[in-house]
């Protein structure tokens, strides 16, 4: 018997079109939520995902038999690193998948962890408060979105950042434990849906750091 293919692993250019098929099915879940002029169809264009593996998001994918059902993304800025394009497709929302994505980047090297996203994903925030990230202040959010990304004023009104307080990797790691143990079809999403996804063009770092562009966070 061929040994069991893991889940979750690195995509590739073979996977683009399933990454760009998750991404904006799941984004479909920001209409009428976010602000009317921030959303369109399709939410990331083909070039604007181009652009963004270009600029150094290096996304991770979870496989299952039947094709890629969810992808997240992590992203090294000057001297933070960046969750970046949290979705799942809408058919896969709700198992978990969300959760063991987002442990395993957790488990890969990184520097300081920030995330943005819409204040009015409501489900987005509550999702990484259980994964250890506490909201920043307002004060604290407008100054990180016009240092990390590049955006218009009205979208740093309307987002929120997101910090990991490394203190609480531990319950990080014991949830990781738990989803192992109790498999995954008994782990939830909170709200089971799209993850993330504010802030539409990442601002390049100064060189030799890479660039980003990108419409979502």
């Amino acid at each position: 018997m061929p040994p069991a293919i893991a889940p979750i692993r690195p995509c590739t250019d073979a996977d683009f079109d399933a990454m760009y098929a998750v991404i904006n099915a799941a984004a479909t879940a920001y209409a009428g939520v976010i602000p009317a002029d921030r959303y369109h169809v399709p939410y990331m264009a083909v070039d604007d995902l181009r652009d963004e593996i270009a600029g150094g998001v290096r996304f991770w994918g979870w496989h299952d038999p039947e094709g890629l059902s969810g992808v997240m993304g992590i992203q090294d800025v000057d001297d933070v690193t960046l969750i970046r394009h949290a979705y799942v497709t809408p058919e896969r929302q709700g198992v978990g998948i969300g959760d063991r994505l987002l442990a395993h980047l957790l488990s890969l090297p990184h520097q300081p962890l920030l995330v943005g996203t819409w204040a009015d994903a409501v489900w987005a925030v509550r999702f990484y408060e259980r994964h250890g990230f506490r909201l920043v202040t307002p004060e604290e959010k407008d100054r990180l979105l016009r240092r990390y990304w590049s955006i218009p004023e009205r979208q740093v009104d309307t987002s929120v950042v997101l910090r990991l307080i490394e203190g609480d990797i531990l319950s990080i790691g014991n949830q990781r434990e738990h989803f192992s143990a109790a498999g995954l079809s008994q782990a939830r999403n909170a709200q089971g849906t799209v993850i993330s996804g504010s802030s539409r063009h990442s601002r390049p770092p100064p060189a030799p750091a890479v660039s980003t562009r990108c419409s979502a966070t």
